[in-house]
């Protein structure tokens, strides 16, 4: 086993207002970058953060991410501007979400600069961003041991070109079920995940929301179930706490094989579960590492026959 050297996590660090059926809240911590950073900082590795906020970034936010071993060196606070701010409202059906407003802000011209001690970092997460962005995070790397990418539909139809490019030097691209078959045309899953595999990366994550997530390589399947919940309070973030989640693991035990991959989706799924379970990060403050493990547990056994 490699000597832990951390994770790099870049994405967005946003300010959000949420509606559900039972309440709403307003300029909560949010962000691609905020809930994978919360996730992967549960399994004992050094949080590299990559981002940027405005002045009107509150600094009990950036007090609590550092409490978290989540370093903030790479998170560039703009003294003029304002925070990436959106806006959602979910239905009775968790899965039908309307966006309400979307205000990039800061991150309209954001181009990070990588501070030293980020570049020698062997595990990268490129968080939902600009395509653009993601590259030239990757270009700044010195020698990636792993490089994992998520997208969403918005720069699938706005910068297909480009996200394809960075699909190139990606070794695995996380991505929702609706994302793989409007990236590819192809409305069968595994025919859209062999499809993408064909863009460049080793493997293929899709999620599925509460149906689990598949991974899919030239050789091999995996379906990692959700953990089943009764009560949803909020599913904003939940992706990119899976892939926190996932990433945490894996940097954790310094292994990339078939095997470790998939506990790590595993894990990933258990730490999405606490998070749907409040608005926010608000779950993820108070829940602990055994909370963790024995879901964990709890899922293993489900699938086993």
């Amino acid at each position: 086993m490699e000597k832990m050297m951390g994770v790099l996590i870049a994405g967005t660090v946003t300010l959000d207002t949420v509606q559900t059926p039972q309440k709403q809240v307003e300029d909560v911590l949010g962000g691609s970058g905020t809930y994978a950073a919360v996730a992967a900082s549960f399994f004992g590795n050094p949080v590299r953060l990559v981002g940027v906020v405005g002045a009107d970034f509150p600094q009990p936010y950036a007090d609590f991410l550092q409490t978290r071993d989540i370093c903030l060196d790479g998170l560039k606070r703009v003294e003029n501007g304002k925070t990436f701010r959106w806006g959602g409202r979910y239905a009775e059906d968790f899965n039908v979400r309307d966006t309400l407003f979307t205000e990039l802000n800061v991150v309209v011209d954001f181009h990070p600069v990588l501070p030293d001690a980020y570049k020698e970092t062997p595990y990268l997460f490129l968080a939902n961003d600009p395509p653009q962005l993601q590259l030239s995070i990757i270009e700044q790397a010195s020698n990636p041991k792993l490089i994992v990418c998520d997208t969403m539909d918005f720069w699938i139809h706005e910068e297909r070109e480009a996200l394809k490019k960075t699909i190139e030097r990606v070794d695995i691209l996380i991505l929702n079920d609706s994302e793989a078959k409007l990236l590819t045309g192809e409305s069968n899953l595994l025919r859209a995940a062999r499809a993408i595999l064909r863009y460049g990366p080793k493997r293929v994550i899709v999620k599925k929301g509460e149906h689990g997530a598949i991974s899919i390589t030239e050789s091999s399947f995996f379906s990692a179930p959700a953990y089943p919940l009764t009560d949803v309070i909020d599913p904003t973030g939940a992706g990119d706490t899976f892939a926190g989640g996932f990433m945490g693991y894996l940097t954790s035990v310094g292994d990339v094989s078939e095997g470790s991959i998939r506990k790590a989706m595993i894990y990933g799924t258990v730490v999405a579960s606490f998070n749907i379970e409040d608005f926010s990060i608000n779950r993820q403050k108070s829940v602990q590492l055994s909370e963790i493990e024995a879901r964990y547990q709890e899922l293993q056994e489900a699938v086993r026959f």
